[in-house]
């Protein structure tokens, strides 16, 4: 993949500053803060070294648009962001102090109040470990969940409804291992379907991290963890994010996935709060 300078606010701010410090440089992130580079200051505006220009007004729009993230092209500013004929929604990639997340119509896929994106990927991993094996991951979304098991899973099948959060990943810098690892596979479809094309006993792990209820009802379904549970080999493990378990409504939801999954056949369903989630055994 080429690399994009991607910006955010949080660049935009540290060019602003060193700016009104006087520098003639300063270290900045081209990545979202995956790693820096030496930006050259000048009365007109900033030049990164891979030649991008942009002018002060343009890095100002940038910092003021705190929920947003920008790919640099030339010496203009494109925000990223997509919208999807297939399904009707509304994609942007959203900034944050860590990695980012993925809005769709508004709403954010990771959690980011007390924490980041990429913590929490980390909190629904260590929720399912030791990943061994095979595993699922039922929403590919930015592919965070994907990169980090594949890490240490034989292999990684994961599925994306929509083509267009594809594209949002594509540009993301956080998303790169996604399209990289050689351990990673990609389907293209929905999973509720997907699944059932899948051989009995085939996976060690599942991650099921689906959009909110009222967005993909068919995934918290009894004939969607029957599914899952069929995928699964003996004393295998499904990760189901629910949302803060908690919360009113993270209460209803936990009490009837949990039910659907025991009706579904899974011996043992375990709250892991910590990951906003529940685990169930095979």
């Amino acid at each position: 993949m080429s690399s994009l300078v991607i910006l955010s606010y949080v660049q935009a701010e540290r060019l602003l500053t060193a700016r009104a410090q006087g520098a003639s440089s300063v270290e900045v992130s081209p990545d979202l803060g995956l790693s820096t580079v030496t930006v050259a200051l000048t009365e007109e505006g900033a030049r990164f070294p891979s030649g991008e220009f942009l002018a002060w007004d343009v890095v100002d729009q940038i910092r003021r648009a705190e929920t947003s993230c920008f790919v640099i092209e030339g010496d203009a500013a494109r925000k990223v962001q997509a919208f999807s004929e297939a399904t009707g929604r509304f994609y942007s990639l959203m900034s944050t102090q860590g990695a980012p997340t993925l809005l769709v119509s508004g709403i954010t896929m990771h959690r980011v109040k007390g924490t980041e994106p990429y913590a929490d990927t980390l909190a629904k991993i260590r929720a399912i470990s030791p990943i061994t094996g095979r595993v699922l991951d039922t929403a590919t979304g930015l592919g965070y969940t994907a990169i980090e098991a594949a890490k240490v899973a034989e292999r990684v099948v994961t599925i994306e409804l929509d083509p267009a959060v594809l594209e949002i990943a594509r540009v993301n810098p956080w998303s790169r291992a996604l399209f990289e690892h050689p351990g990673i596979e990609q389907l293209v479809g929905d999973s509720f379907e997907l699944v059932q094309e899948f051989e009995v006993a085939s996976f060690s792990c599942v991650i099921h991290d689906p959009p909110m209820l009222s967005l993909a009802g068919d995934l918290y379904s009894g004939a969607f963890y029957r599914q899952l549970f069929r995928v699964l080999r003996p004393r295998g493990r499904l990760f189901h994010y629910i949302g803060d378990l908690d919360s009113r409504s993270g209460r209803n939801i936990a009490r009837g996935v949990m039910r659907r999954l025991q009706e579904a056949g899974f011996r043992r369903v375990v709250r892991r709060p910590k990951a906003f989630g529940l685990v169930a055994y095979k």
